[in-house]
């Protein structure tokens, strides 16, 4: 079997919509499903999946393509290494083949990037346990009541003071100084590059291979800022990591139970109480990403975070991904004044899981706050109540819950049950789109507007099996610029599937530049305005739009053909161009 057949096999066998499921929380949308983008942080979804073409595409950041290019992407891996991972999520056996080019300079790359985070790591934790200029760091985790084993078990390191000694160990290992920099480590300034951390505690951030994709730097002392995350690069994505992962997998698998805490130090205080199902966001909110895997490998999940009003707002933002997923979750409650490191040193572990097994379904504990804080004692309290709470009820999936719940909150508010359905049912009709996408046949006109002329021509050939035969007759070669001309030929090599089309899989599999196939997924996601349309109406408009850009290009040329003297090298190349635009025009 060759490589496209296997990748052929791969993508039939395997639901796109699905894979990505797992990363990204999905809403049906007309044909497409609809998310947030695991690669930039929105608000607003903007990441589209087409589960009849196998394609995503993102209208927020551009990034697009097939099953393959968004494994690649969102792990961080190779296409061979992509197409290994879905090939055994598939069943499909493959045969080892010569790299490309292209895949050659990406492995290369992302060796090189690992290679120069584990070594990293590993210069901060020497630094840590060996060098003089660590002391002050043994020093701060002696203070901390931090054991030399669990130091260890995290890859705790200390930055030194000095800005140019990761610097100096990089060009001493002969490793490239750019690629350092696009992982955020080192930065390059007026004077010069300097190390991202210094004078800080290190905590690796690792992968669930427990292999360093990042760092997170605390300061020994009160100064702020308190701690220096790593950006994101091409190994790190805030979310879709969680800190500990790599700890505490096989316990939340044992347990069916993870336990979400804000802090790196709140984290640690688990784990050396032997609390080994414990994650921890990484400086940032958890995300749509962040639940996907969480719930890949937890039953449910107890969220503890701070009891101050920031604690609050995270935990209640928690808790809508969660419900948007239907991932369980509950709510640990600390005495007054107490974090899980108080906690565990006052009263210890028995202590701190009878709190774990006291924890409140954490919608129950929103409308506890809420309740708390805004008393439901007037007619005015109980509609802005509603208001509150209906946008959070709307998440939960369960039947039964829902039912159960819609019986609780009135009850809480004093309201009747036909009076909140109502309103439920009011803020519903709020959120449909005023008004439905028109599916009525468009003018050509229009629909050529809106698009380049290539790009319509692309869609035709995507969209209309007859238009694909029609301009097989064509000079591809005349038609498309080197830009275009690359899908143009992907897209008629590629095998007819069902319905007369062509086999995506197949045609991304074609296309060696990640930027081809994110246009590729582009004019497929966005092309409804061709569905339709009299093609050959739109292809002559735009072999029409063609020509009378030819003709201005001549006539340009001709006025400036008349300003220079005919010996004069400029003349001679104008002249060849001014041939080559006629042959193009009387081709078509």
């Amino acid at each position: 079997m060759n490589r496209n057949d296997t990748v052929r096999e791969v993508a039939e066998r395997l639901s796109i919509a699905e894979i990505i499921g797992e990363y990204v929380s999905l809403k049906r949308s007309g044909s497409n499903f609809l998310g947030l983008c695991p690669f930039h942080g929105e608000k607003t979804p903007s990441f589209n999946v087409n589960p009849a073409r196998e394609i995503f595409h993102c209208f927020g950041c551009g990034a697009g393509g097939d099953i393959f290019s968004f494994v690649m992407k969102i792990e961080g891996i190779s296409f061979p290494e992509a197409l290994r991972k879905l090939a055994a999520r598939a069943g499909v056996a493959i045969e080892d083949r010569p790299l490309t080019d292209a895949e050659k300079q990406l492995k290369t790359e992302r060796d090189q990037q690992r290679a120069i985070m584990l070594l990293t790591a590993q210069h901060y934790r020497e630094t840590l346990t060996r060098q003089p200029e660590g002391a002050v760091a043994r020093s701060y985790l002696q203070e901390r009541e931090v054991d030399p084993e669990t130091a260890a078990a995290y890859g705790l390191g200390y930055a030194p003071e000095r800005r140019d000694t990761l610097i100096q160990l990089l060009r001493a290992k002969g490793l490239p100084l750019e690629q350092a920099e696009q992982l955020g480590i080192i930065r390059r300034g007026d004077r010069g590059w300097y190390d991202l951390l210094h004078h800080r505690l290190i905590f690796p951030i690792r992968d669930k291979q427990g292999q360093p994709i990042g760092f997170a730097g605390r300061v020994l002392d009160n100064s702020l800022p308190k701690y220096i995350n790593s950006p994101e690069s091409p190994l790190y994505r805030k979310s879709s990591v969680l800190f500990g992962v790599d700890l505490a997998l096989r316990d939340i698998r044992q347990s069916g139970t993870a336990i979400i805490v804000e802090g790196y130090f709140d984290h640690l205080a688990l784990y050396r109480a032997g609390i080994r199902n414990a994650l921890a966001t990484c400086g940032t909110a958890l995300t749509d990403g962040h639940i996907s895997l969480l719930k890949k490998h937890a039953q449910r999940v107890c969220l503890l975070f701070d009891g101050d009003n920031a604690g609050r707002k995270a935990t209640v933002r928690a808790m809508e991904l969660c419900l948007e997923q239907a991932l369980p979750v509950y709510v640990i409650n600390l005495p007054q004044g107490e974090d899980p490191d108080s906690l565990l040193q006052k009263h210890g572990v028995e202590a701190f899981n009878q709190r774990v097994a006291a924890a409140k379904p954490a919608f129950e504990q929103f409308l506890h706050w809420l309740l708390a804080k805004t008393p439901a004692d007037s007619i005015d309290q109980r509609v802005r109540l509603m208001d509150e709470i209906i946008p959070r009820f709307q998440r939960i999936k369960d039947p039964v819950e829902r039912d159960l719940y819609q019986k609780e909150i009135c009850r809480l508010l004093g309201v009747d049950l036909q009076a909140f359905r109502r309103r439920l049912a009011g803020q519903r009709d709020q959120q449909q789109p005023v008004a439905q996408r028109q599916t009525a046949t468009k003018p050509v006109t229009q629909t050529i507007a809106r698009d380049s002329t290539q790009e319509t021509m692309l869609g035709l050939l995507a969209a209309y099996p007859e238009a694909r035969l029609e301009i097989r007759t064509l000079d591809l070669q005349q038609l498309f610029d080197q830009q275009h001309l690359p899908l143009a030929q992907a897209i008629l090599a590629a095998g007819e599937g069902e319905h007369d089309g062509p086999l995506w899989p197949e045609v991304l599999a074609r296309l060696e530049q990640e930027q081809q196939k994110e246009l590729v997924a582009r004019l497929l996601i966005q092309d409804q305005h061709l569905a339709g349309i009299d093609w050959r109406a739109a292809l002559r408009q735009c072999l029409k739009r063609q020509k009378q850009g030819e003709t201005r290009g001549l006539k340009q040329i001709a006025l400036r053909l008349a300003t220079l003297p005919e010996d004069s090298e400029e003349y001679q190349e104008l002249l060849k161009t001014a041939d080559q635009l006629r042959n193009q025009k009387s081709a078509l």
